[in-house]
């Protein structure tokens, strides 16, 4: 038997279901995250179940504040410092060696831990409330379309979680990017919301190594992921095969260009072409076009350039489902 899901915005509620190792729905600036008691195995246990999680992909563990990272982590690096500083509260996650106290389940057997500081109010007045971090890997089942608001949420996990903290519409819309460290060198684990610029100027040469399908490092590394269930294409030449395809349901999600269709399947990002705009709307875009019961989705590449490269990057593995 499911749960009865309740939608609202009482903390104090949600602290209460965290606490009894249970799992809520919690609001992120990136996406909405399927919460758990990060130290209790029992608690993490139930997010990879009501996910369908593989149990080698692991979670990313979100800390009230700098000064709680070496609670969790060992051998932090200087420069994992400098990038807590500069882009903390936000949508940056650091991979670093972990302490005991957390448990295997959490890293998926690693001897690493993903840790990040949520960009929103509601969030973060939560943890304040708790005496534990939370795991909170996006609220949706295991390699579809990741949650960007409430709604989002209960209509994919509705009946497997007491309740589903909202804070309206994610301001970022793109999950958090991924550094980790090889001694002390970093790596770029996953594109996202924090543009790769942005990590540039405090690490000029960042090196990239961002896909394992086997034994993935950090959370979104595998090559399928954020699918929709109607097929998605990604292509430049969308009026050819508009026309290939005369009589079949088709959707388009655009930047910001006009198409000969009709209107209620056409989605526009941004009229302006503004890509932080357009990546805060893409999944609720996919969301939208996935309940049309379309035969295709197409959309362009966009823009391979600031957040459209992560942008890129999740439309290539939400269209991966479709090329094998």
């Amino acid at each position: 038997m499911g749960y009865n899901t309740k939608i609202g915005t009482d903390i104090e509620l949600a602290a209460t279901f965290l606490s009894e190792n249970d799992i809520v729905a919690i609001p992120t600036e990136t996406v909405y995250g399927l919460a758990a008691n990060a130290l209790n195995e029992l608690a993490v246990s139930k997010v990879f179940a009501a996910k369908k999680r593989p149990l080698y992909n692991p979670l990313i563990v979100h800390i009230k504040g700098i000064d709680e990272i070496e609670k969790y982590a060992l051998e932090v690096p200087d420069l994992a410092y400098k990038l807590f500083e500069a882009f903390a509260p936000g949508p940056l996650t650091v991979i670093l060696p972990k302490k005991d106290i957390v448990p295997d389940i959490t890293t998926a057997g690693k001897q690493n831990v993903a840790l990040r500081i949520p960009n929103h109010p509601l969030s973060l007045a939560l943890l304040e409330l708790l005496d534990f971090p939370l795991a909170a890997p996006s609220a949706n089942p295991f390699g579809y379309i990741s949650p960007t608001c409430a709604d989002h949420v209960y209509k994919q996990l509705g009946d497997k979680i007491p309740y589903i903290l909202d804070g309206g519409p994610c301001q970022n819309g793109l999950e958090s990017t991924v550094i980790g460290f090889k001694g002390t060198e970093p790596f770029l684990h996953r594109l996202g919301a924090l543009g790769i610029d942005e990590i540039k100027k405090i690490i000029p040469n960042i090196q990239f190594e961002t896909h394992d399908n086997t034994a993935p490092l950090s959370p979104g590394m595998l090559k399928q992921h954020y699918s929709p269930n109607t097929k998605l294409i990604i292509s430049n030449e969308i009026n050819k095969i508009l026309s290939e395809n005369f009589g079949k349901k088709i959707g388009i999600i655009s930047l910001s260009k006009e198409y000969p269709i009709e209107s209620q399947n056409l989605v526009i990002l941004s009229q302006n072409a503004d890509l932080n705009e357009a990546a805060q709307k893409l999944y609720a875009a996919l969301h939208y076009m996935d309940a049309l019961n379309l035969d295709l989705i197409l959309t362009e590449p966009m823009p391979n350039i600031g957040i459209g490269m992560a942008m890129n990057d999740r439309l290539e593995r939400a269209a991966s489902k479709f090329n094998q």
